[in-house]
């Protein structure tokens, strides 16, 4: 299906559930770096290769974490790699991104996160002084998210063979008492927030790439989001059924893939979105659009309707969510499909990219 896809600004959007795209999305004998982009080459690499070998019921979950049930207690693991470039950026590091993007995998998924992994693959030559510093970042993350890195692994490859350093983390939570989110638990009527600015990450990486410069220096948004959700939790966790991090792919992935995991549709108003004017000046530079530029500080929630004042007023009152917004709503009509109100009164179809619009953002 064609991407922004113009549809009648007439109530009733037309069902194009069934068509399908021409593109032969399948047809690749060696992996793209779009396999690794969050969009729906990823996920037929997740469908048809690493679905059927390993499955199992956790596993088809496919949530940021996988919920275990050991008997005594439910627990959350996650695992995540992380080969940003470049390694240290406005706002943040591969060494930040690594703790923080573990952290906020656990929390999304209802979980206390408590312990994590950390396994290095370096390249011959990668001086040493960075690699202090990157794990001295991780040190910090750790710290103020409240969480232990308790074992790790190295390797090192020959000069050449790899890009300096990258990092692979795994993580566990304690999963809280009464609470069950899931991106398979999105209602009809459920309103759609999202904690603050999007875009920030992926222009602040795109920023430094391209030697841009801007008035406001473009910051990544990385942090860990596990205290900012457990205040939203504690007060109203029976009223939130699903939450996601929109990080590769952005908000547009995190939208279509809960509308399908949970069988509804997704409406936005577009001129709700809460976008940065520098980050907004720098996709339009650069082409790109920010419901699909990468997100590593942010979390979406679907919320039932009747908590969702209460949930926004709890996000504000964060310094992790001063500019948190409602954002759309979760419909019965055109199912599995993200549509927007536009600007103009009009509606357009947002789907999920092929590839992704910039490689190497986490």
């Amino acid at each position: 299906m064609p991407e922004n896809l113009e549809l009648d600004a007439v109530p009733g959007v037309p069902d194009f559930s069934g068509w399908s795209c021409p593109l032969p999305l399948a047809d690749y004998p060696n992996i793209v770096m779009g396999h690794g982009g969050g969009g729906r080459l990823g996920n037929e690499l997740v469908e048809h290769l690493f679905l059927p070998a390993f499955r199992n019921a956790a596993l088809e979950n496919l949530g940021d974490a996988a919920v275990l049930d050991l008997g005594a207690g439910r627990i959350a693991m996650s695992t995540d790699s992380f080969v940003v470039q470049p390694l240290f950026f406005p706002g943040g590091s591969i060494g930040a991104l690594a703790v923080n993007g573990t952290v906020n995998d656990l929390a999304v998924s209802g979980a206390v996160p408590k312990f994590l992994t950390a396994g290095f693959i370096l390249e011959e030559g990668f001086p040493l002084s960075q690699l202090a510093a990157i794990v001295q970042e991780m040190a910090s993350s750790a710290a103020a998210a409240g969480v232990q890195i308790v074992t790790g692994d190295t390797k090192v490859v020959e000069r050449g063979h790899g890009d300096g350093c990258y990092i692979n983390t795994a993580g566990v939570g304690v999963l809280r008492e009464g609470i069950s989110v899931g991106p398979h638990r999105a209602q009809p009527g459920d309103a759609i927030l999202v904690s603050g600015t999007l875009g920030d990450h992926g222009m602040a990486i795109m920023s430094v790439r391209e030697g841009l410069e801007f008035e406001s220096q473009i910051r990544s948004d990385c942090a860990a989001l596990n205290g900012l959700i457990a205040n939203v939790l504690d007060v109203c966790g029976q009223a939130v059924h699903a939450m996601r991090d929109p990080t590769r792919g952005g908000l547009a992935s995190t939208l279509n893939e809960i509308a399908q995991a949970s069988d509804v549709g997704m409406m936005i108003d577009e001129p709700s979105l809460p976008v940065r004017p520098e980050v907004q000046s720098a996709c339009e530079l650069l082409g790109f659009d920010p419901v699909y530029v990468a997100n590593e500080g942010k979390v979406v929630f679907f919320v039932a309707p009747e908590a969702a004042g209460d949930v926004l007023a709890i996000l504000r009152a964060h310094p992790l969510g001063r500019d948190a917004a409602r954002i759309g709503t979760v419909t019965a009509e055109h199912k599995r499909m993200l549509v927007a109100r536009t600007a103009m009164g009009a509606n357009r179809v947002i789907s999920i990219q092929i590839g992704e619009q910039l490689p190497r953002i986490c």
